[in-house]
């Protein structure tokens, strides 16, 4: 009989069934190469995976320091397993299972800044990764550049020693390394901003300087920023998905994950000093990642919004139920083709057709479960590099945005905070009291509510609001959304 009151540990790893992978390596002998700030699914999906393939090598220098910035929730998930967490890779075929060990220790920056900043300061150290979100960053989404009124960049610059964003860390961390004469470490983004590599260079460099100008020079001139491209869909760990994964290992994993098969990192091959060999395990090192990151946050992501907001919508809770309505799945397979593609400038040799092809399959996985009021969260941080930068585009190009229109419209009437049914939708989102203010006073006319959220300069800047191509569709594409509702706009959009 399994025990499901046992936790999974380096002790049960012997008795895992054969077909479970899990770490061969002395996990003793690991040392900590990398820390990782934003210790979510996505992290222990992704980059946690490859460095597990590294370590599996031989190569025990790249063991991982996560950290969380807000809640405990994972700290105390994965440290009483000694880091050790399942990852189940879901498709129609079944589910594949694969213990990983890559994870040394989990910290909590809020309990204790000191210790954060003191695993950053050790020359062991040589990359520090990071997935904390678009909102992470405390810049403005529209400019790029550091919100230097965020309440945690004004809080961090009074107490340097006591970070709260991850900005904060970054900057105190390699000030200590400078003060020691210790190398600094290379910043390794991984989330979804547009240069991700550049923009964090702009708002680190610059809140290094208002600290000090001289360490401002520093981090400009020594510290390197090599931008990514990182994808895998990785739907929120469920307790239906706890449920299986102790069935199947005979043990409690307090924090399992589930992904799907697809992997790709394409990293800017550009570090300060050693870092894993990634590549020998699928990652792509470029000269270059823009393209990739054009193609990945135009493609998949910008087609993930329009269809969770447009799916939460009319009715569905995950992506695969939305991709089983025709009409939805053309939508989003012709916003593709027809609008994002022919913003791309592609090197030779990629296939952004066959890339288009494996995302609908993606998005029909139905193993996968990913909820479409996940995908919707913080979209007044993710509007900007997922849709309007490719309406831009088209739009200086003299082309048409209809789809494009259709899926920025939804995100206006999801924010309002009320479905078509009238039921309450638990919006989350940085700006949340801003539209249910906005809402409120726009009183479900469509014209009022569109011209308030074209009022976040933060969004959509000063040019969208003022470009009648833009504001002209967007209106009617949510005066549709209105009077119709999602499946009736959905099924008018013309195919051409």
């Amino acid at each position: 009989m399994k025990d499901h009151s046992m936790r999974l540990s380096p002790d049960m790893l012997a008795k895992l069934a054969p077909a479970i992978r899990h770490p061969s390596y002395d996990r003793n002998r690991v040392k900590t190469g990398i820390v990782h700030l934003g210790i979510g699914a996505f992290h222990r999906a992704h980059q946690a995976a490859y460095t597990e393939q590294v370590l599996a090598s031989g190569d025990l220098r790249w063991g991982i320091v996560g950290a969380s910035l807000r809640s405990p929730d994972t700290r105390d998930a994965l440290n009483p397993q000694r880091g050790l967490y399942t990852l189940n890779v879901r498709s129609g075929a079944g589910d594949h299972l694969a213990v990983i060990g890559a994870i040394k220790d989990v910290l909590v920056a809020p309990e204790s800044p000191a210790a954060l900043i003191e695993a950053m300061a050790r020359a062991d150290v040589k990359i520090v990764t990071l997935t904390v979100t678009e909102k992470g960053y405390c810049h403005d989404p529209a400019t790029g550049e550091l919100n230097e009124s965020h309440p945690d960049i004004r809080h961090d610059l009074a107490h340097p020693e006591a970070p709260r964003s991850a900005v904060g860390f970054l900057v105190e961390a390699l000030a200590k390394r400078r003060a020691h004469g210790v190398k600094p470490f290379t910043i390794v983004c991984c989330d979804n901003l547009p240069s991700n590599g550049k923009t964090v260079c702009r708002v680190v460099t610059r809140f290094a300087t208002l600290r000090d100008k001289a360490l401002g020079d520093y981090v400009a001139r020594e510290v390197k920023f090599p931008s990514t491209m990182v994808d895998r869909i990785v739907p929120a760990t469920t307790d239906e998905d706890r449920a299986l994964i102790a069935q199947v290992l005979g043990v409690t994993d307090a924090w399992p994950v589930m992904t799907e098969p697809f992997t790709q990192w394409v990293i800017e091959d550009d570090f300060g000093d050693d870092r894993p060999a990634w590549e020998q395990f699928g990652a792509e090192l470029v000269k270059d990642v823009e393209p990739y990151e054009h193609m990945k946050l135009r493609l998949l992501n910008g087609s993930h919004s329009t269809l969770a907001y447009l799916g939460y919508l009319a009715g569905y809770q995950t992506v695969a139920e939305a991709m089983n309505d025709a009409a939805l799945a053309q939508l989003i397979s012709d916003l593709m083709e027809f609008e994002s593609a022919p913003t791309l400038h592609m090197p030779v040799g990629a296939d952004v057709e066959a890339y288009r092809a494996s995302l609908l399959q993606r998005f029909r996985n139905p193993a996968l479960k990913h909820r479409t009021w996940q995908i919707a969260m913080d979209g007044s941080q993710k509007l900007p590099q997922r849709l309007l930068g490719t309406a831009r585009d088209r739009l200086a190009a003299g082309q048409r945005i209809d789809r494009i229109a259709l899926g920025v419209a939804a995100w206006m009437r999801y924010v309002t905070g009320l479905d078509e049914k009238g039921q309450p939708i638990d919006v989350r989102d940085p700006l949340v009291e801003r539209f249910k203010t906005i809402a409120a006073d726009a009183k479900n006319n469509p014209e009022a509510l569109a011209k308030g959220l074209f009022g976040i300069e933060a969004i959509f800047g000063k040019d969208l609001p003022a470009n009648l191509a833009f504001t002209g569709p967007v209106l009617a594409a949510l005066t549709s959304l209105y009077a119709k509702g999602a499946k009736a706009a959905i099924a008018a959009m013309p195919r051409a």
